[in-house]
């Protein structure tokens, strides 16, 4: 694995007595996408606008690597972000919640004046400019001024203000945030392909289904700290062992199995429609005790599905495990 783009090392912040990062601790690498993750008020854009430095910790630092001419691992050098702002701006681009381009500018103009914010010359801010009206499909509309843009077109513009210097990094504040499903897939879709140029992306989102789909490692922000932090598919593993087997029996009489089962190691079992739910860690063991059951009734099975754990499920079994604990 290469080295780090940028390198946490144990964050605080705090707002008066409200802890809002609790030491945190993590790397980022080049090229991935990184999820962050977690409930309303854990800590998510405060933990975005520390990484860009807007925001200075109570302690610990955020580092972002320098590359040196020659290409050699013993070459990199790590600043501060707190301490090199003027650097560390040329290595992102960050796109807040609420949109940064001027309503009264054309998305051209828009464009034209974040390059100029970023010190580029003319030559680079045409070319770039094209760029990104074609990545972004706004070309059709570089002429119109922006507050008769729709929502999902001021998204893809204020990720182009954000692209306008082509940085390494691209760090998104809840980019889907309000749209509807089919532009939230536009958005994403979009995301990849930046992606898929060298960029490596930093996002905040509460659609946790999408972003396992999306991100090649997930962070968990609970109560200010990282409470886990991985590929979905090992979040999943590590916090819920639990799968879902779904089945249909042609007569759908289902107390009998429910009582058979109870006895078991099973976590949870309900009726949905047509269907008995049935929650455990050790699905095959159950299903061959479910076809035993159903054998000896002479009950035919006409359907069966086991499905693993979403983000989703991760993210509400540590939420109710928090509230039950505090009970």
């Amino acid at each position: 694995m290469s080295e780090p783009i940028f390198r946490i090392q144990k964050v605080c912040k705090s707002f008066g007595k409200h802890i809002v990062l609790d030491n945190i601790d993590l790397d980022i690498y080049p090229g991935e996408i990184l999820g962050i993750i977690g409930a309303s008020g854990a800590g998510k854009t405060t933990f975005l606008n520390t990484i860009i430095g807007f925001l200075k910790p109570d302690s610990g630092d955020v580092l972002f690597r320098l590359n040196h001419l020659l290409s050699f691992k013993s070459s990199y050098i790590y600043k501060s972000v707190f301490k090199r702002q003027q650097m560390v701006k040329k290595v992102y681009g960050f796109a807040s919640q609420v949109p940064s381009f001027y309503k009264e500018l054309t998305t051209k103009e828009n464009l034209e004046y974040f390059g100029l914010l970023q010190n580029l010359d003319k030559e680079t801010i045409k070319s770039n400019i094209e760029t990104l009206l074609n990545l972004m499909d706004l070309e059709d509309f570089a002429n119109l001024e922006a507050k008769h843009l729709s929502g999902g077109m001021e998204r893809r513009l204020d990720i182009a203000c954000a692209l306008i210097h082509d940085p390494e990094v691209l760090i998104l504040d809840e980019p889907t945030a309000d749209l509807d499903p089919l532009l939230r897939s536009h958005i994403w879709d979009l995301v990849r392909r930046i992606n898929k140029k060298g960029t490596t992306i930093i996002l905040s989102s509460h659609h946790l289904a999408e972003l396992e789909q999306l991100c090649d490692r997930v962070a968990i922000i609970k109560d200010g700290s990282v409470l886990g932090i991985g590929k979905p598919q090992n979040l999943k593993k590590q916090f819920t062992m639990e799968q879902k087997i779904t089945i249909q029996t042609k007569t759908k009489k289902y107390d009998r199995i429910i009582a058979a089962l109870q006895k078991k190691k099973i976590n949870k079992i309900k009726k949905s429609d047509d269907a008995l739910l049935i929650y455990t860690a050790n699905p095959e063991k159950t299903i061959i005790k479910i076809l035993a059951i159903l054998k000896t009734r002479n009950e035919k099975l006409t359907f069966v599905e086991v499905t693993s754990p979403s983000l989703d499920d991760v993210f509400i079994s540590i939420w109710k495990k928090d509230e039950e604990d505090d009970l």
